[in-house]
């Protein structure tokens, strides 16, 4: 669906508006992330120190109450009761001896390895499955070992394992969102400072957080989304059930802790123990925000599911009630507004799939355009940096992503092209010219 931009002045705004851009640089005000969601007359009146005009997003305010009237989970809409009371202050997260970790792969180089990695990822989840199933003990050293190459990999380059976890197809859905779960987490911990050992412990946390899911009915499971109390109270114990599987596999604390708390909430509304915000540890916190996360953007059978966009707007309005303020900005700044992989239009009518981010320019990402103006495919992409593109411009004259597209939609695929652009050498369409 496109957006159309509009400018306005900073007095003329209203509740609800999507601001996409400033009449000064973003880095220059208080506001976390490039692009949010006016939520109250404080919003106003700050961003009126700041500012004579900005641009709202049309349809991003659009987007949102639509997604309200869809038939998308109860637990993935918004919750026009919250009061202030449900709102919780915590100070800021203080991470112990925070890292700093440069890029020191290509994105090439390290798409190339994480296509072999998810191979392993595959076979070690499977092997798990399969000797649960079975009624056997299950080995979880493949699982440890595939979760320290995908930290080591998130650590050379943060964007590598999102574009080859996007891309690849994978009919078992469990195993899908324990992946894109990980991913999740470990870009949102690399940027974060966390030491390694810690990123090994979150991916393998992460990776195991539904393993207790394997103990319950699969029709349960089916309809996690829509079920009665009764039912409900038993689809809970899989957190119990995942944590003495690896309380009996001699699993590291801090693991288990990933597993055990990744369902409570900051404001003491999660299970299974209703524990509140400063009392779950932090990289559970971590795997409890992009667990949610990656159910608001999931293709299911069950369920609609939101834009990236709309499910980062969806994020911003909970900080401080289901997740705490502080790691609701760092994982959106994190992943940006439009994560790597997602497709998306541009306002001059091209269409591609976003390779990369610009720091500081989250609203403005590298994008693998793969369709001219009219929509036709181009026989090579080309991978264009909007923050490049736009240095200078006027408003105006911005390029800018309308907004996302489902995945293949209109022939869109950019499996069929490398991440630099040019056309993959085992793509059937380069092959036939």
């Amino acid at each position: 669906m496109g957006v159309r931009q509009k400018k306005v002045a900073v007095h003329d705004l209203s509740l609800g508006a999507f601001v996409s851009d400033l009449d000064r640089p973003w880095h220059e005000t208080p506001f976390p992330i490039q692009g949010f969601h006016i939520r109250s007359q404080d919003d106003i009146r700050t961003l009126t120190s700041y500012c004579k005009w900005v641009m709202i997003d049309v349809a991003e305010a659009r987007d949102t109450s639509e997604y309200e009237a869809s038939n998308a989970p109860i637990f993935a809409r918004r919750n026009a009761k919250r009061t202030r009371q449900e709102i919780i202050e915590l100070p800021p997260i203080q991470v112990r001896n925070p890292q700093d970790y440069p890029v020191s792969s290509t994105l090439k180089r390290e798409v190339r390895q994480g296509k072999r990695l998810l191979v392993d990822v595959d076979r070690a989840l499977v092997e798990v499955e399969r000797r649960i199933r079975a009624g056997e003990e299950p080995d979880f050293s493949g699982v440890h070992r595939v979760a320290r190459g995908m930290a080591g990999s998130v650590v050379r380059h943060p964007d590598a394992m999102l574009w080859v976890a996007r891309l690849r197809q994978h009919n078992n859905r469990t195993y899908r969102h324990a992946l894109n779960t990980s991913i999740w987490a470990l870009v949102c911990g690399r940027h974060m400072g966390l030491e390694p050992a810690a990123l090994e412990n979150l991916a393998l946390g992460t990776l195991l957080c539904h393993v207790g899911k394997l103990e319950l009915p699969p029709a349960l499971l089916r309809n996690e989304n829509r079920l009665e109390a009764s039912d409900f109270e038993r689809f809970r114990t899989y957190v119990e059930k995942g944590v003495r599987r690896l309380q009996s596999a001699d699993m590291p604390r801090a693991v288990i802790n990933i597993v055990q708390y990744h369902r409570e909430r900051h404001n003491g509304s999660g299970f299974p123990a209703r524990v509140r915000g400063d009392r779950i540890p932090l990289l559970a916190k971590i795997a409890g925000l992009v667990d949610y996360y990656e159910a608001l953007v999931e293709t299911r059978d069950d369920q609609t599911p939101m834009t990236p966009a709309q499910a980062v707007a969806h994020l911003y309005e909970m900080r401080n009630i289901e997740f705490q303020e502080d790691l609701v900005e760092r994982f959106i700044q994190s992943i940006g507004i439009y994560p790597t992989g997602t497709l998306v239009e541009l306002s001059s009518g091209e269409r591609g799939a976003v390779v990369s981010h610009t720091p500081g320019r989250r609203l403005w990402p590298r994008v693998m355009v793969m369709t001219d103006q009219q929509r036709r495919p181009l026989k090579v992409a080309r991978v264009v940096n909007l923050a490049e593109v736009n240095e200078g411009r006027q408003p105006d004259q911005v390029i800018s992503v309308n907004g996302c597209l489902p995945f293949g939609a209109e022939g869109l695929d950019p499996r069929h092209f490398e991440v630099t652009g040019a056309a993959a050498r085992w793509s059937l369409k380069h092959l036939l010219g």
